[in-house]
């Protein structure tokens, strides 16, 4: 498709560039939030559009030229440079979302004439007509500056009146301790584990649940966390006082392997790319998950079934079932247990 670039005349000359990336300087926002209508074409895709009207071009096939355009190679690119990167899938999930949301605003504006004003009229959007939070209107633009850095490689540069979702004042839950052990009587095993875990050792959720049989030292009393938040590695005291609860625990984990080995299934799901190197290591036992899943999962690409670990979603519901029937009159969840609670776990 013919593209089209401004010469110093001030004219247009056929570009040899992709697309219409020529003119992407001269273009101004195009989307004017006001009333919760969105506007027409800015004055530079107006302009694009009388050229090549005059050329003798239909004026649908022009538009089509600016928007309605694929972002599958966008999305593609920004799933390649989290990768690169080692971000936590969660990462790539927000960032790809926010990148979608962006894409619809933009009515699938051709990302070669995406510049900063579009972010500025999107952020706006999102305070003025959508009411987001402050920190959902932040998350937006942290994955859009990403986005442009990585993917289109261009820089935001200063961007100046963008209307801010006010930060309200928020006072924590925080639950007694009493509340609390109220909840763990209420909660089921192994979730009852999970949560003392959670809290003797000040886990966060998702590692919790990533431990593996490897990550426990026993005899030392110390938990190895691997790849934490920001992918960085700590050691932890065990709680003297669930040890006992943690090796029992450590015993039906044999033996579930034991009847997983007897079914000859493919082993648990590996991270990264150390199922390719150590070809059986998802069957060795020092690799299961310490909280594995009550079923296994059939990987359909390779027509196996694999043992993968409890899923958070199943600890937030059964935490939640748990505070409501020792009828807390507080919204706590897993982040609102007091830290002194990890002080009684370990101390006993």
């Amino acid at each position: 498709m013919v593209s089209l670039k401004k010469n110093k005349e001030g004219g247009f000359v056929e570009n040899s560039e992709p697309e219409i990336s020529g003119i992407k300087e001269q273009r101004l926002p195009y989307f004017q939030v006001e009333n919760g209508n969105r506007g027409t074409y800015g004055n530079a895709e107006n302009e694009i559009v009388n050229v090549e009207k005059a050329r003798g071009k239909p004026e649908k096939e022009v538009k089509e030229q600016i928007f309605n355009r694929s972002w599958q190679e966008v999305y593609q690119g920004l799933k390649n440079e989290i990768k690169v990167r080692h971000y936590s899938p969660k990462t790539l999930k927000s960032y790809k979302n926010w990148v979608r949301k962006f894409q619809t605003f933009t009515r699938s504006k051709n990302p070669e004439l995406l510049d900063p004003s579009d972010v500025k009229k999107f952020l706006s959007f999102l305070a003025v007509e959508q009411n987001v939070s402050a920190s959902s209107q932040n998350l937006a633009f942290n994955s859009l500056l990403f986005f442009y850095r990585n993917i289109l490689g261009k820089e935001f540069g200063k961007i100046d009146g963008v209307v801010r979702a006010k930060k309200r004042p928020y006072i924590p839950v925080v639950l007694s301790r009493n509340e609390v052990n109220s909840v763990i009587v209420n909660l089921k095993y192994p979730y009852d584990l999970v949560v003392k875990l959670l809290y003797g050792c000040g886990l966060r959720l998702f590692e919790c649940l990533n431990l593996r049989v490897n990550n426990f030292d026993f005899d030392g009393g110390i938990l190895t966390v691997h790849d934490g938040k920001g992918k960085k590695d700590r050691t932890l005291p065990l709680p003297q006082v669930i040890i006992p609860e943690l090796k029992a625990h450590m015993e039906r984990v044999t033996n579930l392997h034991r009847m997983d080995i007897a079914d000859n299934y493919a082993g648990a799901f590996m991270f990264d790319s150390l199922g390719k190197k150590i070809k059986h290591a998802g069957k060795e036992f020092i690799w299961q998950w310490f909280f594995p899943a009550k079923s296994l999962t059939y990987v359909k690409d390779t027509n196996e079934y694999r043992r993968y670990h409890l899923h958070e979603t199943h600890v937030q519901r059964t935490f939640k079932k748990g505070r409501c029937r020792c009828k807390a009159y507080k919204k706590g969840n897993l982040a609102h247990f007091p830290a002194q609670l990890c002080q009684s776990f370990t101390n006993g």
